[in-house]
This record gives structure tokens, sequence and C-alpha cells, in this order.
């Protein structure tokens, strides 16, 4: 006969396992979810456009940030973390990223949202690079589960363009 100490380990063990299990299966759940995010970035003013003293140019920018991420959010997402960059190539890079805006969304309920912002972040591009640009905006996000492993993604929108002067 088996004592105390064995049964308890033996009924932990079993405990473990089911948990672990359990666990792995929540995560693969995630698979079967196939979200269909769906956002629009309107830029409504160019508020600065300079050369800043030391050569870089810089843009201040008002935009119209629409979105409805509601799919990205199952039972097991913990939050979303979105942030809007600029995309665009120059001769010496074929892709520049600048990260204009970002949150956290921490409920499915906060996931659809509209808001009017200027950029968050500062738009520089260090050279004489951004007059006259064509540039994307993305939007991207990252989702946060509780259990397994975080996946990211994005929409982007093309036809953006700076002015050929500065403002």
């Amino acid at each position: 006969m088996h004592s105390f100490g064995y049964r308890l380990n033996g009924l932990l063990t079993f405990a473990v396992t089911i948990l672990a299990l359990m666990c792995v299966i929540a995560s693969l759940s995630d698979n079967l979810n196939i979200p269909s995010p769906s956002a629009e970035i309107q830029i409504m003013n160019i508020n600065w456009f300079q050369k800043q003293p030391k050569g870089s140019d810089e843009v201040i920018l008002t935009m119209n940030i629409s979105a409805d991420l509601q799919s990205l959010f199952t039972w097991n997402t913990k939050q979303v973390f979105i942030f809007v960059a600029a995309e665009y190539e120059t001769r010496k890079n074929s892709l520049n990223q600048v990260s204009l805006w970002d949150a956290i969304i921490p409920a499915k309920e906060r996931a659809k949202f509209w808001i009017r912002s200027s950029n968050k972040y500062r738009f520089v591009d260090h050279g004489k690079n951004l007059r006259g640009k064509e540039f994307n905006l993305t939007l991207h996000w990252h989702v946060m589960p509780k259990t397994g492993k975080m996946f990211a993604d994005k929409i982007v929108m093309s036809g953006y363009s700076l002015p050929e002067e500065y403002i």
C-alpha cells in the first residue's frame, strides 16, 4: 500500500498535467479566431513642417484615427497595444518608420474608437528627405494573450504626401 505522500504526489502531478493541457488547448483555440479589424486615418492638417537648425525635417500633423478592433479580442486577450507609424523610402533606406501615436486597449468595449490627435511623438527625418515625400500610415497592433504566444499584424493605408515647401 502507498503512503499518504505518494498518493498526494500522484494527485498533484495529475492536477498539474491537466492544468498544463488545458492551457495548451486554450492557447490553440485562439487560432480558430479569424479577426477582421478595420481602420481609417485622415490627415486633417499639417500644423508644422520645418527644417530644424541641425538640418533635419520635422512634421507635426493632426489626424483623425478611427478603428474597430473588437474582433481582435477573445476570451484569452489581456490587452492590445496599437501604434500608428509613418513609413516612407529614402535613397539611403528602403524603409523608414516613425511612430506617431500609440495606445493600449485594455478591453473589447474600448476597441471601437474615434480620436482626433496630433502626433504624440516627433516625426523627424535626419536629413532633408521629407519635402514632397509620399508616405504610408500604418496601424500596427500586438495582441497580448493571457496564455500563449503574442501575435502582431497591421493595416497599411497609402496615398499620403507632404508639401514640396516648408510651412
